[in-house]
């Protein structure tokens, strides 16, 4: 197995999950905490980590723009006001 293959195997799509995006992040700050990696796959792993991170907040905030949204809505169908927002967007 290659040593960049840790990194560049399964690269984590932008629709993944949460949880999937943040233990993948975990692997790669555990790795480059290590210390153990050659320098070019140091900087590889470290652009992974820049992604996912980026990734990770994209998905927190569209969590709490959902969860905004239904805490406005006063009606008693907490899905509408979401569904209304997701078909403007």
């Amino acid at each position: 197995m290659n040593e960049h293959s840790d990194f560049s195997e399964q690269p984590t799509s932008d629709d993944a999950p949460f949880e999937q995006i943040l233990d993948r992040l975990q692997s790669v700050v555990e790795r480059l905490e290590a210390g153990d990696m050659p320098l070019e796959q140091s900087l590889c792993a470290f652009e992974n980590g820049i992604r996912l991170a980026r990734l990770g907040a994209t998905r927190l905030e569209e969590a709490e723009h959902r969860v905004e949204v239904l805490l406005a809505d006063g009606s008693s169908e907490p899905d509408s006001a979401l569904d209304e927002e997701l078909e403007s967007e």
